[in-house]
C-alpha cells in the first residue's frame, strides 16, 4: 500500500448524488482512488460510469444544485481539500490542480485573444504584472508547438487540435501538481490525437506532474498510463498497472471492454459487445450493478455486492468470482 506521502491524490468513500424532480441520480458511490506523485493513472469505463463527476469532484466544480457530495474524503498531498471555502479552492484550481476537458472550444473565450486567456490564468496565481504574463504565456505556446505570434489571434482562428494545444498551454502554465485531463483526445482525429498524447506525455515527463487520464479508450491507456481503474456504475471494480489489467485481467467487464476492441491480427475477427447498457443511476441493481449484463452471474451478484480481492499487492477486483485462492490462480476470465 502506498504511505501519504508518495500520494498527490487520495480519494476515499467518494459518493456523489444529483438530486433532481424525477429522482436521485447515484453518480458516484463509495469510490476509492489513489493517485502516487509523478505518475499518469488511468480512469476508464464507458459514458455515465461517474468518471467526470469523479474529476468535478476533486475541483469542487459539481454544479449544485442538482449535484453534492454526500461523503467522502479528497486529500491532495495530505491535506483534506474537501469543503474548502470558495476562495481557497480558486488558489487551488489551475495553480495545483488543472483540468483539460473534452470539448477545447468550451474552455476558450470566444471573444478574447488566446495570449489574454492564458496570461489572465498566470497573473491571477503568480506574482508579477501583465507584461511578465504574456512572455510565460509566449513560452508555453512554444512549448505545445504554436507559434508566440498566433497568441494575438482568436479560438475561432483554430484548428481543434490546435485548440487543444492552447488548452494544454494553459492548464501547465502555473506548473500544476496534478493535471486532470477528460477525455482530452475525443473531438480530434486520430492523427492529431497521436500528436496530442505524445505532447502530453513529453510535458508532462517535463514539468513531473501527476495525471488523471480520464478515458473510454484502452489504446490512450497503453499509451500513456501508469495504473488503472476500472469504474462502473460509480465503483472502481478493478485496479492494477498495465500489466495487471491487460495481461491478468479478472473482472467480467473489464474482459467485455477487451473483447469489443477490433482485432488489429485477424481482421475477420467479430467484435464481441457488453451486453445490455449501463445502469440506470436513479435505480441501480441490487448486489453487483453489473450482475444483468455478466455472463458470469451468480445468485449471489444479485444479493450482495462483492468485496475487495487483491491478487497482489496493488492488483484487486470486486467480484463474487474469486476467493483469495482463485484470484491468484488465475481464476475463469478468458479473453476473447
Amino acid at each position: 500500500m502506498n504511505t501519504k506521502s508518495e500520494l498527490i491524490l487520495d480519494i476515499k468513500n467518494l459518493k456523489v448524488e444529483y438530486r433532481t424532480d424525477d429522482g436521485v441520480v447515484n453518480a458516484v458511490n463509495g469510490l476509492d482512488l489513489e493517485i502516487e506523485k509523478g505518475q499518469t493513472h488511468g480512469l476508464v469505463g464507458e459514458t455515465g460510469a461517474g468518471k467526470t463527476t469523479t474529476a468535478l469532484s476533486v475541483l469542487d466544480l459539481i454544479q449544485s444544485p442538482p449535484g453534492i457530495i454526500v461523503d467522502g474524503k479528497i486529500k491532495l498531498e495530505g491535506k483534506n481539500i474537501r469543503g474548502l471555502k470558495d476562495k481557497d479552492m480558486e488558489s487551488i484550481r489551475g495553480n495545483d490542480v488543472s483540468m483539460i476537458f473534452q470539448d477545447p472550444m468550451t474552455s476558450l473565450n470566444p471573444v478574447m485573444t488566446i495570449e489574454d486567456q492564458i496570461a489572465e490564468v498566470i497573473e491571477y496565481h503568480e506574482s508579477g504584472g501583465y507584461k511578465e504574463a504574456i512572455e510565460k504565456t509566449h513560452e508555453m505556446l512554444t512549448m505545445v508547438g504554436l507559434p508566440p505570434r498566433r497568441g494575438k489571434e482568436y479560438p475561432h482562428q483554430f484548428s481543434g487540435g490546435m485548440k487543444q494545444r492552447v488548452v494544454i498551454a494553459m492548464a501547465l502554465a502555473c506548473r500544476p501538481k496534478l493535471l486532470i485531463a477528460d477525455e482530452p483526445t475525443t473531438a480530434l482525429d486520430v492523427t492529431i490525437q497521436a500528436q496530442v498524447l505524445t505532447l502530453m506525455k513529453n510535458l508532462k515527463n517535463q514539468y513531473g506532474t501527476s495525471m488523471l487520464m480520464i478515458t473510454h479508450d484502452l489504446g490512450i491507456v497503453a499509451e500513456i498510463c501508469d495504473k488503472v481503474s476500472v469504474i462502473y456504475a460509480g465503483h472502481i471494480i478493478e485496479h492494477g498497472d498495465l500489466v495487471d489489467i491487460f495481461d491478468n485481467t479478472r473482472h467480467p467487464y473489464t474482459e467485455g471492454l477487451f473483447n469489443s476492441l477490433p482485432n488489429l491480427q485477424d481482421r475477420k475477427a467479430k467484435l464481441i459487445p457488453i451486453k445490455g447498457l449501463m445502469p440506470d443511476p436513479t435505480d441501480l441493481p441490487t448486489g453487483c450493478p453489473f450482475h444483468p449484463r455478466c455472463d458470469y452471474a451468480m445468485d449471489i451478484c444479485t444479493k450482495k455486492y462483492p468485496e475487495k480481492r487483491y491478487r497482489n499487492d496493488q492488483h484487486f477486483v470486486e467480484c463474487h468470482l474469486y476467493d483469495s485462492d482463485n484470484i491468484k490462480r488465475g481464476g475463469v476470465i478468458k479473453r476473447g
